[in-house]
């Protein structure tokens, strides 16, 4: 679970609320027009700009990216040294009996140990990273269109508060309906957009950068354990992948 995500999300709902009930009474800022408006029509714009599966896929990867648990880097180029040493004292074919954890280190690792070619195993690996990029490319676009959308359908349901008061200025009971979704749906249209959609957006491009980084990792280790490559050696060569702060010392 990412713990950061849900302190950010229960938090700031959190926050919000407290405020709401403060400032007084909090039912005033419930209005079912108003959530329909924004969340409906954030979603039919979603629907419209990808597809029925794009969308239903997104939530999925959303899904797994809160609630799988990322290897830090430090931790895969570990393994990847110790499966290097393991090969490098009792050859390839011992590595089949290895428990590995992560599922691309050992499709990555029984590639080897089945005998294919250097060239075959990068090629194959790496198209399977540009392909996962590019899910989670869709995942990503979906919240951050829905979050663009909210704000601009808050804006509409304003409009369509300010139309339905204007037309019923005679009845005084039907300004304050029209005025509280003309009020609430530009309100629910910034949270959801500032407070879930947006933010989300952007922790599954984190989250993607993150596991590109880790599996592009696991290819370069994979090829130098086929190489032969001194495990000291392909560790110096793995941390030139982090950022300095994040280095280990060899």
């Amino acid at each position: 679970m990412d713990i950061a995500t849900i302190i950010g999300l229960v938090g700031g709902s959190v926050l919000l609320l407290t405020a709401i009930i403060t400032g007084g009474s909090a039912g005033i800022f419930v209005n079912v027009p108003s959530i329909l408006i924004v969340l409906g029509g954030s979603f039919a714009t979603s629907f419209i700009r990808y597809g029925m599966s794009d969308v239903i896929n997104s939530v999925k990867v959303a899904m797994n990216a809160f609630t799988t648990k990322m290897s830090q880097p430090q931790q895969v180029i570990q393994e990847i040294v110790n499966l290097a040493n393991i090969a490098r004292k009792n050859g390839l074919i011992v590595l089949e009996q290895q428990p590995i954890e992560d599922p691309f280190l050992k499709k990555s690792i029984m590639y080897c140990v089945d005998g294919h070619e250097s060239d075959f195993i990068e090629e194959v690996l790496k198209k399977e990273v540009m392909l996962t990029v590019e899910r989670h490319d869709v995942g990503k676009g979906v919240f951050s269109s829905m979050g663009d959308a909210a704000p601009a359908f808050g804006m509409i349901g304003t409009l369509v508060g300010l139309v339905q008061m204007l037309a019923n200025m005679a009845d005084p009971a039907s300004i304050g309906p029209s005025m509280a979704i003309a009020l609430l749906t530009t309100l629910y249209g910034a949270v959801i957009a500032n407070l879930f959609m947006l933010p989300i957006a952007d922790k599954l491009a984190l989250r993607s950068q993150e596991e590109e980084r880790n599996r592009r990792l696991i290819i370069e280790g994979v090829l130098g354990i086929l190489k032969g490559l001194n495990p000291r050696v392909m560790e110096e060569f793995l941390q030139t992948f982090l950022p300095p702060k994040e280095r280990k010392e060899t």
